[in-house]
């Protein structure tokens, strides 16, 4: 794989109270996964547990769990439940002390945030609520195009905020390249009027998403607009959406709108650019709110189902397979994809698959997102990269793709012939540097090498195999 100079290194609702490209979730808590590795590197070599030990672990994890805003009496119980369980329960054959603590931090992890809400998407009204600035609109043209394209539905959108300058506007330039019907009346001021028209126009559809105004706070004059709106449009679903830089006050917002409408899931936006993101997601599991979707980006294909064992299993580097095929575009041609991972795993590897490999990363998504998908000791350790790599990785993806593109054919199936007289007509072919082409045959040297890696180590190439022939029986890698 190309890869840059890396050292591998449920419904209802309690109120128990509550205490740029886009980044991704791994990196947007990037400092509690390294605080939570650091932290249990303090096992590292043991081979039996000791009391002096166990404590400063714990201690360090709960320090990691505090400074990524989670809530105070769950990084409690979460600590004492991981503390309590190294002491209780033996140590599996062929694991280590390490790799035990990390699989009971992400049970117990799992277990705070809750299981994945199954929503029958056929016949469905969704209210769409929040306060301003939360990104309300454009996660409802993310969800009526991530419904759209994940169960091939009839879905309109109705926007009813008519407090908000271009809201309908908004939304329309948002789903202009999606079928997705948009209904709104720019110059109407009646809320309720919106809708009840709209619901008329476009009530046939299999799905119905009313978009609503939201204020800076949650006043008498939104209450009251709201409980109108949601009595005519009788929502199956009333979503809330908050924005993951609330942190721990997103518990008294998603409490505050409950009481008013009855909501049945919360969608955390802006997950991708805040270290506050632990206190959103804490603070709404404390309320017992169920998270169905989170956003990590601005286009509107950046919003994915919520799922903890997944969500966990990426923020702990171990991975989301199901979820990197997720990822995948209609438009991705399936059988090339399965034919350069055969390529790569057999030890071939010339300029054209790599060129063939830096297409397909593009279709999918941003190499930050791509890598947080994978196991981080997968590659060599990509996934364990600083952000600067990713960053610098993804700049390159372009320059190196032109860099090719004025290339023979026999020079990318034979990079070995690449000498200085080919390297200077190429740079000024693609209009680069002599250094610039140096560095993508460095590159692609280093990633030759990787897939020599790959070719020789068997359990790594039966674990790809797996996940390429049936993704459903893959275990979690620890």
């Amino acid at each position: 794989m190309y890869s840059p100079d890396a050292e591998p290194c449920s419904g209802g609702f309690k109120r128990n109270g509550c205490e740029r490209p886009p980044r991704g979730i791994a990196v947007a808590l990037e400092g509690l996964k390294s605080g939570i590795f650091g932290a249990l590197s303090l096992l590292k070599g043991k081979r039996k547990l000791d009391e002096a030990g166990l404590a400063e672990m714990v201690r360090s994890i709960r320090r990691a769990l505090l400074e990524a805003d989670f809530n105070v009496r769950q990084t409690k119980e979460i600590t004492e439940r991981l503390e309590s369980r190294m002491r209780d329960e033996e140590v599996r054959p062929g694991l280590t002390l390490q790799t035990h603590a990390l699989n009971i931090l992400y049970t117990e992890l799992v277990r705070m945030l809750g299981p994945a809400r199954d929503i029958q998407p056929h016949n469905q009204t969704i209210l769409m609520v929040g306060l301003y600035g939360q990104g309300k609109t454009t996660t409802t043209a993310k969800l009526a195009e991530w419904w759209r394209k994940k169960h091939n539905m009839k879905i309109a959108v109705i926007e009813a905020d008519v407090h908000r300058p271009g809201a309908y506007a908004q939304l329309q330039q948002l789903l202009a390249d999606s079928p997705v019907e948009v209904y709104g009346e720019p110059d109407e001021t009646d809320a309720l009027t919106i809708v009840k028209n709209g619901l008329a126009a476009v009530g046939g559809a299999d799905l119905v998403i009313v978009d609503t105004a939201g204020r800076d706070r949650l006043d008498q004059e939104l209450q009251d607009e709201l409980d109108r709106i949601h009595k005519v449009a009788n929502a199956t679903e009333r979503f809330l959406v908050i924005d993951a830089q609330v942190g721990q006050a997103a518990g008294p917002v998603a409490a505050s709108f409950h009481d008013l409408v009855g909501i049945t899931g919360v969608i955390v936006t802006k997950l991708d650019g805040t270290a506050r993101g632990g206190g959103a997601l804490s603070a709404v599991a404390t309320t017992g709110a169920p998270i169905c979707f989170i956003g990590e980006g601005e286009k509107i294909s950046d919003l994915e189902l919520f799922e903890s064992d997944r969500f966990i299993s990426r923020l702990l580097g171990m991975g989301d397979i199901r979820g990197l095929i997720d990822l995948a575009p209609e438009d991705l041609d399936a059988e090339e994809a399965a034919r350069i991972a055969e390529r790569l795993m057999s030890g071939r590897f010339t300029l054209n698959d790599m060129y063939k490999q830096m297409e397909m990363m593009s279709k999918i998504g941003t190499v930050d997102k791509i890598l947080s998908h994978m196991p981080m000791g997968m590659f060599g350790g990509m996934g364990n990269m600083s952000t600067k790599q990713k960053e610098e990785m993804q700049g390159n993806l372009e320059k190196f793709r032109v860099i090719m593109d004025s290339m023979t054919a026999q020079e990318k199936n034979e990079p070995t012939i690449l000498k200085q007289e080919r390297i200077r007509r190429v740079a000024r072919g693609s209009g680069v540097t002599e250094k610039d082409v140096r560095e993508l045959i460095t590159q692609w040297n280093r990633s030759r090498k990787m897939m020599k890696g790959i070719k020789g180590n068997r359990q790594l190439r039966k674990q790809m195999k797996q996940m390429m022939s049936d993704v459903d029986d893959v275990d979690l890698p620890m």
